[in-house]
């Protein structure tokens, strides 16, 4: 198809200029390279379509046939792709996304912001949801993608990791436990928590995993975002154990945040996909460029501080 495309433009440019040489300088080639198109579509076509004589270049019967075909042709192509240029330019419509809370202000941004100026016209919806609630938006088509814990699975849908985290105990600077450079759970037990609400997949996991070596915890506090319970513990109300994520945009110098040990508890944040239903064009560019800003953010500052700290705590043992 590409070499009868060739063949088709040089044999119109030939007959719009009547001359080989004027032909293969206007399509910027060789003559020899010109007049082997020419031959390979005569072959194609089984007819000759110019007469050469040493003055002049003129069309055959088959080649006078052929030529308001091949300006069609030809025509045909320039506006496809003027149309398909036209679309990318001005291409519309909405992506809906999923996202827990804490992964929302770590990823969204600068994915939304590359996103735009690549595709201006395409609007971005965000349903902040937790994470049951994200995992059914996803199931259902309400949304084209989601960004939730791994924790939360079904057979029907594919998770993609982006980042695993622990959890951490975020406390005031004035706070007895803020000098130490590892707590450990029970170490909270004294201390009034602020914790999230009973259906929150953090929640779930943190009582999953603590109940089995210290028993269950108290939270005096219990909120619906981890941004609340930042806001608590600055007050002096109480600590939190949060995951990383969640003070990974917080820069204030009354707050201190210490890993977590005995047990580490980790969640795992990712993409999740419907198997059975492949993304539109748009969404898969934006799932991609959400795993590009992942990969650059491998090295920040709040990844590798407290993954050395695991490290370290697993080599002490």
């Amino acid at each position: 198809m590409k070499n009868e495309l060739l063949g088709t433009k040089a044999f119109v440019t030939i007959a719009d200029l009547g001359c080989f040489t004027r032909a293969a300088d206007e399509l910027n080639l060789s003559q020899p390279a010109l007049t082997r198109r020419i031959k390979k579509l005569e072959e194609s076509l089984k007819v000759p379509l110019f007469e050469r004589t040493t003055r002049k270049v003129t069309l055959t019967h088959a080649g006078k046939l052929l030529l308001p075909h091949a300006r069609a042709l030809l025509g045909y192509m320039d506006n496809a792709i003027l149309s398909v240029q036209e679309l990318a330019a001005h291409q519309k419509g909405v992506i809906k996304i999923s996202c827990i809370p804490t992964a929302l202000f770590y990823f969204l941004p600068e994915a939304i912001q590359k996103f735009n100026a690549l595709y201006p016209n395409i609007r971005i919806h965000i349903h902040e949801q937790a994470t049951v609630e994200c995992l059914e938006s996803v199931m259902s088509g309400e949304t084209d993608f989601g960004i939730n814990m791994n924790h939360i699975t079904n057979s029907q849908i594919t998770f993609e990791p982006l980042v695993d985290e622990p959890f951490i105990l975020v406390c005031r600077n004035d706070h007895p436990l803020a000098k130490k450079k590892l707590v450990e759970w029970r170490e909270l037990q004294p201390f009034r928590l602020i914790g999230v609400r009973r259906t929150s997949g953090n929640r779930l996991l943190i009582e999953q995993e603590v109940t089995k070596s210290i028993g269950v915890l108290e939270w005096f506090y219990v909120v619906r975002h981890f941004s609340t319970a930042v806001g608590l513990v600055e007050a002096g109300l109480g600590i939190a154990a949060l995951p990383c994520l969640a003070m990974s945009h917080y820069r204030h110098p009354s707050l201190v945040s210490i890993p977590l040990v005995e047990p580490v508890i980790r969640r795992t944040i990712g993409l999740i996909l419907r198997n059975d239903a492949p993304l539109s064009p748009a969404a898969d560019r934006l799932v991609k460029l959400l795993h590009e800003i992942w990969i650059d953010r491998k090295g920040d500052d709040w990844s590798t501080r407290f993954n050395l700290f695991w490290q370290i705590n697993q080599n002490n043992r």
